[in-house]
């Protein structure tokens, strides 16, 4: 199983950036997608979750109204529009599968992509 995380880089604080994490190896559809963040120091943190339908959608409180989460699974993807990014927000994102919904915790996830790197310039 591969979790392939794109699209991190620098932006300025209101700025937009979009995430991409392309999945193979495991039957898409059959698995909830989430992303987590992680600073250095500190423990990774449920960002945002999808069913593995899309129908249904969590988000954490810091990035809700900001953030949106989606799926392509036609193409095996999973997607993170961060909108309004702010000073907090930087961090390794990593997009993780369970084939439990609705799960923030970590070690519940069944597997984990490599991680991109978001930085925002104040």
């Amino acid at each position: 199983v591969q979790l392939q995380a794109s699209g991190g880089g620098l932006v300025q604080a209101g700025g937009s950036l979009r995430l991409s994490c392309a999945a193979s190896g495991l039957t898409f559809n059959s698995y909830a997608m989430a992303w987590f963040r992680q600073c250095p120091g500190k423990e990774r943190e449920f960002v945002a979750s999808i069913k593995q339908s899309g129908g249904s959608t969590s988000y954490a409180d810091s990035v809700k109204g900001r953030f949106t989460i989606s799926r392509d699974n036609a193409k095996n993807t999973v997607y993170l529009q961060m909108n309004s990014l702010k000073p907090e927000d930087p961090a390794v994102y990593y997009c993780a599968a369970d084939l439990v919904w609705g799960s923030r915790w970590p070690p519940s996830m069944d597997y984990w992509g490599k991680g991109t790197l978001v930085t925002v310039s104040s």
